[in-house]
């Protein structure tokens, strides 16, 4: 048989890293940070526990990288769907709508999220994050920063402090009083976005995450190596 090509061993890798981030959104979601192990992970997602430790140094990292991918895409997914807009002011209500509805929509993931961060590994940069900054970034230059190299920090700092106020345990902030300050900040009018009465913050409000990942089937090869 011959081997595989590059391309194909590529995006089998690709893949089989998609599936691990799906499947620790999944399960810290559903049980927590400390209830999922490695293992769980890697039978969730179909691969050798081997494989993970190939990817990720470790569990924190693999979670950190596993929610960035679900922010970053949900913002991607807000700030590009119909009707599609370059108005600064309605991408950055959509932007501060989709991150307060996976407050919403997933509160055990996402303090679990602010909770690893504040961990002695700290913010760990990974390529999801940093397509997540490269979003955010845009978003406050499209609503008219004359400095975004201190704007969208800021914009960071305040919405990564409405998520923990959103999923502190005990005494959570409504995410709709929360929305409100950001909005009266950024001077944006309350019907821009997906105000609360619609239903959605932000997020679709459903368990599937599969259109975040790329995890669809392998490619096939034939019987020179190449992918079909």
């Amino acid at each position: 048989m011959s081997p595989r090509s590059a391309s194909v061993n590529e995006e089998l890798r690709r893949r089989s890293r998609e599936r691990l981030l799906q499947a620790a959104v999944e399960l810290v979601g559903e049980r927590g940070y400390d209830a999922t192990t490695l293992g769980d992970i890697a039978d969730r997602a179909g691969s050798a526990r081997g494989l993970v430790s190939y990817y990720f140094p470790g569990k924190r990292q693999l979670v950190q990288s596993a929610v960035h991918r679900l922010m970053h895409r949900t913002l991607e997914e807000a700030l590009e769907r119909e009707p599609r807009t370059e108005d600064g002011r309605e991408r950055m209500a959509r932007a501060i709508d989709a991150i307060l509805g996976l407050a919403r929509d997933r509160p055990v993931l996402m303090r679990q999220h602010m909770a690893g961060i504040l961990q002695a590994e700290g913010f760990m940069q990974c390529p999801e994050q940093r397509r997540l900054a490269e979003l955010l970034r845009d978003t406050m230059v499209r609503h008219g920063s004359a400095d975004v190299d201190s704007d969208y920090p800021m914009l960071r700092a305040l919405l990564m402090g409405s998520v923990y106020a959103a999923v502190v345990p005990g005494a959570p902030m409504p995410v709709p009083v929360l929305r409100a300050e950001l909005f009266k900040r950024y001077r944006l009018g309350w019907e821009l976005g997906l105000p609360p009465e619609t239903g959605a913050c932000g997020g679709r409000g459903d368990m599937d995450l599969s259109r975040f990942f790329a995890t669809g089937a392998a490619p096939e090869c034939d019987p020179r190596g190449q992918s079909k």
